[in-house]
């Protein structure tokens, strides 16, 4: 073997160290297997190698010369070249994906990470210690629900607001492009959950006012014997979900993370089909999430289906219309939403000054009614006119 210089590693120096001993008979070779923490025969084969070239025969003989595997340069450097001018901000994951998808380049995501590394392009995010609950054992047991409100187009138009839910048991998600976290928008994305998986028995949400309200009963409530409902809580009473609300974002990790993944990945994904409209978002949220629940979501711990079934003739409008009381005036009308409504059949015992209920459907039809009995309705004209 040719004179020169050699570098040893830790476990090399370590190892020349044991061995030395060995050649001076301080300890016996099987006593140096088990210090260095290998096999006899492997240790058997470092002696000899030691006794023959010393030093030198101790690093493995193929360091220095490419590995059999080790992609080609060029690649390299195109794979770097796309990453700058068209993934600067994706992660390796991500940006193996896309590679292989719009450029039909295939490149292992730890490959890329290690050139990205290199080349300064990537360093990695920091990892906050977080104590993780046990998911539910079964899907539809419980269901997390939140807003994610994000620069969605980034500087292609305003913010806008994701709602995603995601079953806490599985990790299958199914989301909505909204303007904003309203109840409109929350109820949206729940019917869209019920139309395709049925009712869930619990939802999870934060403490914002759209979900859980801090104010006293009504007497009406105080009869039913439940807390006073948002008009969410309204439509989840209705369809006998329970709503438990999260004391911190932390509490709600599994749709905090998964809103990350949204963030990472749908933004890169808008990006890169020129999507800058709520509309075109929606349009292909469906063949977005279906991907993410192909990667992401797990098998429950238990087969049972916590979901119920609505039944088939039940009216899913009325269900998850928005209910609130209006005082009818003496001309027996009434305001609602910025309009001004007349009454047209009273019932026979009503009275101007009393309550009645208003009722919006999703698809913005109003209905009005006193008691179970239903009061017809016609816009005379705006508010204030």
């Amino acid at each position: 073997m040719a004179e020169g210089t050699i570098l040893l590693n830790m476990k090399e120096r370590q190892r020349m160290l044991v061995l030395e001993r060995v050649k001076q008979k301080a300890i016996k070779l099987k006593e140096a297997s088990e210090i260095i923490g290998i096999s006899y025969r492997q240790t058997k084969r470092i002696w000899g190698r030691y006794k023959r070239y010393g030093a030198y025969g101790l690093p493995h003989a193929l360091r220095g010369t490419a590995g059999n595997r080790r992609k080609d340069k060029a690649l390299k450097e195109n794979v770097l070249t796309l990453y700058r001018e068209k993934y600067r901000d994706f992660g390796p994951t991500l940006a193996s994906e896309k590679l292989k998808e719009l450029d039909g380049l295939e490149v292992n995501r730890e490959t890329l990470r290690r050139w990205l590394r290199d080349a300064c392009l990537w360093a990695g995010r920091e990892r906050k210690h977080r104590r993780r609950r046990e998911r539910k054992a079964h899907f539809g047991e419980l269901v997390q629900l939140d807003g994610s409100d994000h620069r969605w187009f980034e500087k292609r138009a305003g913010q806008s607001c994701l709602m995603v839910m995601v079953d806490d048991a599985t990790g299958h998600t199914e989301a909505i492009m909204s303007e904003k976290e309203t109840t409109k928008s929350a109820l949206s994305v729940l019917r869209k959950w019920v139309e395709r998986h049925g009712v869930p028995a619990a939802l999870y949400t934060d403490r914002k006012n759209i979900y859980v309200s801090d104010s006293e009963p009504t007497s009406e409530e105080k009869r039913r014997g439940t807390p006073h409902l948002t008009k969410f809580g309204q439509v989840c009473h209705r369809l006998g979900i329970e709503i438990i609300a999260a004391n911190s974002p932390q509490a709600k990790g599994r749709i905090e993370r998964k809103n990350g993944v949204f963030q990472d990945r749908f933004v890169k994904e808008l990006r890169l089909r020129d999507i800058s409209r709520i509309s075109g978002t929606n349009d292909i949220m469906d063949e977005f999430t279906s991907d993410i629940n192909k990667r992401f979501a797990i098998k429950p711990l238990h087969p049972a289906n916590y979901h119920r079934n609505l039944p088939t003739d039940i009216d899913m409008e009325e269900i998850f219309s928005i209910e609130s009381k209006r005082v009818v005036g003496n001309d027996w009308t009434l305001s609602y939403d910025g309009k001004i409504y007349q009454i047209l059949n009273p019932k026979a015992n009503s009275r101007p000054r009393k309550k009645v209920t208003i009722s919006q459907r999703p698809d913005g039809k109003i209905f009005c009614r006193d008691g179970e009995h239903n009061l017809g309705l016609m816009e005379v004209g705006a508010k204030g006119r």
